[in-house]
């Protein structure tokens, strides 16, 4: 008989990434809908592997004490605004309007707010110390993730942080308990899944990485279901 592992890795087939869209990117929801799947996303940042690892990340990047962080894909500004308690200067940005709405209400005037194409910043080469990204890059098709890491990297002066979930079974069971958990939007639970499907594995992401003109210079632990990553230009 098949464990129940065993059915969920043959219902959910976890080799290749899927071509699936999120609930959040589809433009249809309400902005309810919206606030309390980036509320659900602010408590699973609290979670090991969230903001505090980031800041971590951050930390290893940087020998500044106060250094400019560019939060990309900010979604509620949680983590960018976990940066601005520490007395770093944060801008973020984000090109979804009803999420970058939201952000507002949440971040006050703690972090400097920017409605930006990760693709294409409104920012000049080395505006900042370290440019962030947190369960941004499993959203992207591999030409557009290249594109966006290539334009991180481009702003930052030390180097990028990319915080994410990895493609696995355990990060699988392991969102789908986190999400059941604490997600209290239907959103929140069918994006959770949605999300770790669609994301990279560790190989994968380092491949996007070195496409990018990058390489990676120091990993969280990588047995976890999310792993921060900073990487930092490669040698000409």
């Amino acid at each position: 008989m098949l464990t129940a592992l065993e059915r969920v890795r043959r219902t959910l087939p976890l080799s290749s990434r899927a071509d699936l869209d999120e609930l959040l990117d589809s433009g249809r929801l309400s902005t309810s809908e919206v606030a309390a799947n980036l509320r659900d996303l602010a408590r699973l940042n609290r979670l090991p592997g969230g903001s505090a690892a980031s800041e971590r990340a951050i930390e290893r990047l940087t020998a500044s004490q106060r250094p400019s962080v560019i939060d990309v894909g900010t979604g509620l500004a949680d983590i960018a605004k976990a940066f601005a308690r520490r007395s770093w200067s944060v801008t973020a940005v984000d090109t979804n309007v009803q999420v970058l709405a939201q952000a507002r209400r949440h971040a006050g005037g703690a972090v400097t707010l920017v409605e930006a194409d990760a693709r294409s910043l409104p920012f000049s080469d080395q505006s900042f110390d370290v440019a962030h990204c947190s369960l941004l890059i499993h959203h992207l098709v591999p030409s557009d993730a290249v594109d966006v890491l290539r334009e991180m990297a481009r702003v930052a002066r030390a180097g990028v942080i990319i915080n994410d979930l990895r493609r696995g079974l355990l990060p699988l069971v392991a969102t789908a308990l986190s999400v059941g958990v604490l997600g209290r939007s239907r959103v929140t639970r069918v994006d959770g899944i949605t999300s770790v499907r669609r994301a990279y594995t560790l190989g994968e992401l380092d491949e996007l990485i070195a496409a990018a003109g990058l390489r990676v210079a120091w990993r969280s632990a990588t047995w976890m279901p999310r792993v921060v990553t900073a990487a930092t230009r490669s040698a000409a």
